[in-house]
């Protein structure tokens, strides 16, 4: 494969699609957010976790239970998803239940199951 085959031969600007798509440009916090949420997920723990709680409310001795991990382990990547808004939590009792923060993160794992069954 020839290196500058993917490059353009010449250096030509299509202002009217550059200024169109450049208006759309998000403030570089919202990227930096998105840049965090992707690298939370590019943690096969963490995917399963999310896996497990897009099916039910569990409590982390149940996740251990299901990964075959331990409960400090597990609590350490359901920290990181917490921080990162990805995952909840609720106490009932001396139990601490977890579950998806909303439904974006479901809707985010089909696409991307979608994309990587193409």
């Amino acid at each position: 494969m020839n290196p500058k085959e993917d490059v353009c031969q010449i250096n030509i600007i299509n202002e009217k699609k550059v200024e169109a798509v450049g208006k759309e440009m998000l403030e570089d916090d919202v990227y930096s957010d998105l840049s965090e949420t992707f690298s939370a997920l590019g943690n096969i723990t963490r995917v399963k976790i999310l896996h497990i709680l897009s099916r039910d409310e569990l409590c982390v001795c149940d996740i251990s239970a299901i990964l075959a991990m331990s409960i400090s382990a597990v609590s350490h990547q359901l920290r990181i998803l917490r921080n990162m808004k990805i995952v909840k939590f609720r106490k009932d009792g001396k139990i601490v239940y977890y579950s998806l923060d909303d439904g974006h993160i479901v809707q985010l794992l089909k696409i991307a199951r979608e994309h990587i069954m193409e």
